[in-house]
């Protein structure tokens, strides 16, 4: 079976319930891929630092129930961080951390695991918070696998455009598939929101090293650019709860399909049914509440919905 190491933050989501009260939620841009990665049928791999306090546990419980290996998860004495979860009118959320001192950005070559995966994911804020993130980069551009970035912009936590820029340009370098949603481009690069100025961006991008950038778009669909095909696949309607973890499950589409297929084959030959999957699985993540990603039953085998 192919092996997926999934490198990124696990933290509590405290989302608002129906009351407007705090719900702890195990969330983070990896533990969110993660999970839907192994829930997918995944070799996974999670790679961060876990808590022993009762958010620690709850966290490591959750994903090992959703079939996450644990193998090289570095246990800690510093707290969990959070995330107060803000959900606006069309459920979109929006996010306030605590993160500092805590076991979830604690990355070093002392713990990081030693070998090759087969797919390699990363990014959100493991990969911005210094110096865990310079451990982490020094690391992941030791790895010989296919290596996924998602940037997850956070500007709540770095309001520096600039820094942000710099940061996220680092890592644009050593990967090979760039995931972006719209909002994230047009933050970080100061675009004038238009599809059109995105596509320019991201063919500006590939010149950096990637060999493809998708984009999600929410309820206006997913693109993918490459050197030389430019393709959106739509978005699939759905009552909306909130969109925690959507795009994460969309990264794990995306390894899903590098693990099954091989990144070649993966570009030059099913990118438009990965994305329409991809939209399939991030709809149903959107209508339940928290990061919640399908199952194969949900979405119908891989090997079957590339026939």
């Amino acid at each position: 079976m192919k092996r997926v190491w999934v490198a990124g933050e696990v933290l509590i989501d405290l989302i608002p319930n129906s009351e407007g009260r705090p719900i702890p939620i195990v969330g983070g841009g990896g533990a969110n891929t993660a999970k839907a990665s192994a829930l997918l049928g995944l070799d996974t791999f999670f790679i961060d630092g876990i808590s022993n306090d009762d958010f620690g546990v709850m966290a490591r419980k959750e994903l090992s129930d959703s079939g996450v290996r644990l193998d090289y998860a570095n246990p800690s004495s510093n707290p969990t961080a959070t995330a107060k979860v803000t959900l606006d009118s069309r459920g979109t959320a929006s996010y306030t951390f605590a993160l500092e001192g805590t076991a979830t950005f604690d990355f070093h070559q002392s713990w990081l695991p030693k070998g090759n995966p087969d797919v390699l994911h990363y990014g959100t804020l493991s990969t911005v918070l210094a110096p865990g993130s310079d451990e982490l980069f020094a690391w992941a551009s030791s790895i010989t696998a296919a290596k996924v970035f998602d940037p997850n912009i956070r500007p709540s936590v770095l309001a520096d455009k600039n820094l942000y820029r710099d940061s996220v340009e680092q890592w644009l370098a050593i990967s090979d598939v760039v995931k972006f949603s719209s909002d994230d481009m047009n933050w970080l690069y100061s675009l004038d929101g238009t599809e059109s100025s995105l596509v320019d961006m991201a063919k500006n991008i590939l010149e950096q090293g990637p060999s493809i950038i998708v984009i999600t778009f929410g309820a206006d669909g997913i693109l993918g650019i490459t050197r030389d095909q430019t393709l959106k696949v739509p978005s699939v309607p759905v009552a909306v709860v909130d969109t925690v973890g959507a795009g994460d499950t969309v990264g794990a589409i995306i390894v899903e399909a590098i693990a099954h297929f091989g990144l070649s084959r993966f570009i030059e030959e099913k990118l438009d049914q990965t994305l329409s999957r991809a939209a399939k699985a991030a709809a149903i993540t959107c209508s339940r509440a928290g990061a919640q990603p399908p199952s194969p039953a949900e979405l119908g085998e891989v090997s079957r919905s590339y026939l």
